[in-house]
C-alpha cells in the first residue's frame, strides 16, 4: 500500500478533521457519514483495500468478480447504497444497527458482523 498516493481531495478531508480533532479533542464527529459516500474516498478506500489483498467476505465477492462486473458501476452502487442508509431523523435504529449485517455461524444462529461483506471492508476503510 505504499506505492498507493492519497488523492488531494481526500488528503484535504483527512487534515481537515485531524485539525479539528486537534484543536478539540472533546468534539464528536456526528456528521461524518455523508463523506463516507463519496466518489473519491470510496474510490481510494478500495485502491487501498485491494493493495493491502483484502479478502472476500461471507457473498464470496472478490475484487477479480468486481473487476468483472465494472469497479466504476460497483463503486457507484455502493456509494447509492451508503447514501441510502443515512440517518433518519424519525428512525429509532441506532446507526450500527443500520450498518450491521447478520452472518450465519455453525452451531449458532448468526451474529452481527460491520465487516461481512467487501462493501463493508472498503468503506472502513474511510
Amino acid at each position: 500500500m505504499s506505492n498507493l498516493t492519497t488523492p488531494a481531495s481526500v488528503q484535504k478531508l483527512q487534515t481537515a478533521l485531524h485539525d479539528k480533532a486537534k484543536e478539540s479533542p472533546s468534539f464528536r464527529f456526528y456528521a461524518l457519514y455523508d463523506k463516507v459516500y463519496r466518489k473519491d474516498v470510496l474510490a481510494f478506500a478500495y485502491a487501498c483495500c485491494k493493495a493491502n489483498g483484502g479478502a472476500a467476505g461471507v457473498d464470496n465477492q472478490t475484487f477479480e468478480d468486481i473487476e468483472t462486473y465494472g469497479e466504476e458501476r460497483w463503486l457507484d452502487e455502493l456509494a447509492q447504497e451508503l447514501k441510502s442508509r443515512l440517518p433518519s431523523s424519525t428512525s429509532k435504529e441506532s446507526e450500527a444497527e443500520r450498518r450491521a449485517w447478520f452472518i450465519p455461524i455453525p452451531q449458532s444462529t448468526s451474529r452481527r458482523d460491520n465487516s461481512s461483506r467487501l462493501m463493508a471492508q472498503i468503506s472502513s476503510k474511510i
